[in-house]
């Protein structure tokens, strides 16, 4: 790896960027000229995220392919994606196949995880943004990842075979985006995190339709904040699931998981 000049470095400290030597290194990593170099430097002091401008970002162990304005997957959304890998093995097991859905897949990370883990794994994958879909058919299986609105985005032959229902919607009150660091509110979509007043917009719409779409034991995991998870989980235990609060402190993640009655 390319050692980044100790100016470089100043300048994305003065800057305000914490690990100021790392991403040094890997700017220098992803420029191919010493003019491109200057010209990512510039950028990331601007403000812009780093993810983007390197190209990727680590999730899981992996290297996700990231694009400017699509929204830079989080360390917190690992607990989300790990768990859905190993539903998705438990479906496989039990019986011989798994249909997993990575829905408002971003980049599609969630999904690129299930795939790695579970290779016998179905995925599929979507999102309301072009610009993701885009990113995430370089991450995913281009063909079994579709552009639209939540599940009418989705094939319908899906419907009532879905194991595994992996779904990181938005869930920041629109009144808190403007609390957001300049990296997301500026940068990434407002489709990525505006859920609406209470945060829970498109939870609520998930919920009223998710029992349609999951196998009989199948179960669906959504991510939320904790203050929000037990509002959310009532939102799914009111549309006739199964739903649980899941969180690792740790991780500072929280998920909701929801099932069928059986």
């Amino acid at each position: 790896m390319p050692t980044p000049e100790p100016e470089i470095v100043a300048r994305l400290r003065a800057a305000g960027c914490v690990f100021a030597e790392d991403e040094a290194r890997l700017l220098t990593e992803a420029a191919a000229s010493p003019e491109e170099l200057e010209a990512l430097v510039s950028r990331r002091i601007a403000g812009e995220p780093l993810e983007p401008l390197i190209g990727w970002v680590e999730f899981c162990g992996m290297r996700i392919h990231v694009d400017p304005g699509v929204f830079v997957p989080r360390r917190r959304t690992e607990l989300l994606a790990l768990r859905a890998a190993a539903l998705a093995a438990d479906a496989v097991v039990r019986e011989g196949a798994a249909t997993v859905v990575d829905l408002c897949c971003g980049a599609g990370a969630i999904g690129a995880v299930v795939a790695a883990r579970v290779p016998a794994a179905e995925l599929f994958a979507a999102d309301i943004d072009a610009a993701s879909v885009r990113c995430a058919r370089r991450n995913l299986e281009p063909a079994h990842v579709f552009e639209g609105d939540l599940f009418s985005a989705l094939p319908p032959t899906l419907r009532g075979r879905v194991d595994v229902l992996a779904v990181n919607a938005p869930y920041v009150p629109t009144d808190e985006i403007a609390l957001m660091p300049p990296e997301a509110r500026d940068h990434e979509p407002a489709v990525a995190l505006d859920g609406g007043a209470d945060g829970l917009e498109l939870h609520r719409r998930i919920a009223a339709e998710a029992a349609d779409w999951l196998s009989p034991h199948g179960a669906l995991l959504i991510e939320a904040s904790a203050r929000q998870a037990p509002a959310s989980a009532a939102l799914f235990a009111a549309a006739g699931l199964i739903a649980r609060v899941h969180s690792t402190p740790s991780r500072a993640s929280t998920l909701v998981l929801a099932r069928l009655p059986r």
